[in-house]
């Protein structure tokens, strides 16, 4: 069958935006990075993995602007999008994104987090289209996260029926 690129894949658009994924997050505590329950694929909270293994940290509002804040979470995305892959194969498996929680290191007195968020958001809408790409979502400061990272988010996934 012909591929129709007139209508992307999530995954095909994922190759078209030229993004390089970082390798797929292994656990380091007692916890599993993703599990598919039914037609469901939960993912634990994943931090700002860089392509060599880093991470982004600080905290918004000190370390890191909004526009920085927006950066390590659509790197979030990005590994979240390497524990989709390793758990179901493809994007394509995807049938909406449920709900996002997103925790934003930052200070006491910053109020900013949903667009922080948008970074993550933003890049499922791109991948999935608007209405699949964007769920519901939460998103809160926190004083601190592990490793120091400025973002963690946790995804949960609807799966196509095989």
């Amino acid at each position: 069958m012909a591929h129709d690129h007139s209508h992307p894949t999530p995954q095909q658009r994922l190759i078209d935006l030229g993004l390089t994924l970082p390798p797929a997050p292994k656990p380091i505590g007692a916890y599993v990075p993703s599990l598919v329950l039914g037609n469901f694929l939960y993912c634990s909270g994943h931090l700002p993995l860089l392509p060599d293994g880093g991470l982004v940290t600080g905290r918004v509002g000190v370390d890191l602007d909004v526009d920085a804040g927006r950066a390590a979470a659509r790197q979030v995305a990005l590994a979240l999008l390497a524990t989709v892959i390793a758990a179901v194969g493809s994007l394509d498996r995807v049938r909406r994104v449920v709900k996002v929680l997103g925790m934003v290191q930052c200070t006491p007195e910053f109020q900013q987090h949903p667009q922080v968020l948008n970074g993550c958001s933003d890049l499922f809408a791109e991948l999935w289209g608007r209405e699949a790409g964007i769920g519901v979502r939460s998103a809160v400061g926190v004083a601190s996260l592990p490793s120091g990272v400025a973002v963690e988010i946790e995804a949960l996934f609807e799966l196509t029926t095989v």
